[in-house]
């Protein structure tokens, strides 16, 4: 017979139990490990602004940002002609469609204003409201008119109040003309047209009311430089406006968005004093607020009907300076601030969180 091996069973169970232990060591560090990447992960996420912070850091914009949007880089085409008449109409608008128009029939701008004028570096600078994407976002529901709206119906709410003026014709050849420079702008965003950077950035709402007094200096500090000491900007040969009037009848209208606090403060806080970036704000959330205030309580034009906006009253943003609301608070206080009372009771009395 052949010789059977033996084994020793005290040897044996010593090499299991080390080889446990190994393989605990092992898991332990994995854990570790995994630990120590996720980490570092939220570390470098927390130093691009991708995580929330009170200290107000951002998201990064869209790579679409920083595509070529210089239309006179394109070619003669017939549908490249029409991108760069609408690219004219945007950023000259009082010329083609405004007061400057000597075709009567054209005119559908009210002021001197220009699209470029709220909508900074043709549209396409981040949380300057860019236009990158923003055909493909509607139709929209909109809660000035409580209904699912168009492009063509958010222009012409821009004319009517920001520029002061008056409906442009869906089929109009002025009004296809813009459209095509937005689908342009557009080319290579998301279907549904989404993308960091859109809109203005978010502040921190003081909880008081706007001091008048200090964005009185504010603006004096910060302001006058371009938009000078009366508020009324500066103009160029052609007579189109290098940097555009604040207040007075050549300004937008008191049922514009940009009539709201909040709104304008946001606005204000990511691109003002001019070059301003949203990477690096000048001015401080309550500065941006009480200038926001100053400038919105001088004289502007009036819009008409401003009653019927937001047939659902309960929809209107709390900073609409205008009636009638849903709630008890006075106008001056919907004007001014402070706005944190009114935010409570339509979470209280609705379950609606609102933020401007």
């Amino acid at each position: 017979m052949g010789n059977a091996s033996h084994v020793d069973p005290t040897h044996s169970g010593a090499s299991s139990t080390a080889a446990k232990q190994i393989k605990k060591l092992c898991w332990q560090l994995g854990i570790g490990m995994v630990l120590m990447l996720g980490l570092g992960f939220s570390i470098v996420l927390i130093g691009f602004g991708d995580v929330l912070h009170p200290k107000g850091y951002v998201k990064l914009p869209d790579d679409v940002y920083y595509l070529d949007y210089n239309v006179y880089h394109l070619s003669n085409s017939d549908k490249n002609q029409k991108i760069k008449e609408g690219f004219e109409i945007f950023r000259n608008t009082s010329a083609h469609i405004g007061p400057k128009q000597s075709d009567s029939t054209q005119v559908f701008a009210g002021n001197n204003l220009a699209c470029a004028s709220c909508h900074l570096n043709g549209g396409t600078k981040p949380y300057a409201a860019p236009l990158i994407g923003v055909v493909k976002r509607f139709p929209q529901y909109r809660g000035r008119e409580d209904k699912m709206g168009t492009i063509e119906e958010r222009i012409n709410g821009c004319l009517e109040r920001s520029m002061n003026g008056r409906v442009m014709p869906d089929d109009s050849e002025k009004m296809k003309s813009l459209l095509a420079y937005l689908e342009w702008l557009g080319r290579a965003v998301p279907s549904n047209g989404k993308i960091e950077g859109q809109g203005f950035l978010t502040i921190e709402i003081p909880n008081r009311a706007v001091d008048l007094n200090h964005g009185e200096t504010v603006f004096q500090n910060n302001c006058v430089e371009c938009h000078g000491t009366d508020g009324q900007g500066q103009t160029q040969e052609d007579g189109s406006y290098l940097y555009p009037p604040l207040w007075g009848k050549d300004s937008y209208n008191n049922g514009a968005g940009m009539t709201r606090v909040i709104t304008a403060a946001q606005f204000i806080k990511s691109n003002m004093p001019y070059g301003t970036t949203y990477d690096n704000p000048v001015l401080t959330d309550e500065e941006a607020y009480d200038v926001a205030g100053y400038i919105n309580q001088k004289l502007r034009p009036t819009k008409p009907n401003r009653e019927v906006d937001f047939p659902d009253l309960v929809k209107k943003p709390v900073s609409t300076p205008y009636g009638p609301y849903s709630d008890d608070f006075s106008e001056e206080q919907h004007q001014l601030g402070p706005f944190q009372p009114i935010m409570d009771y339509y979470q209280e009395e609705y379950n609606i969180i609102k933020t401007k």
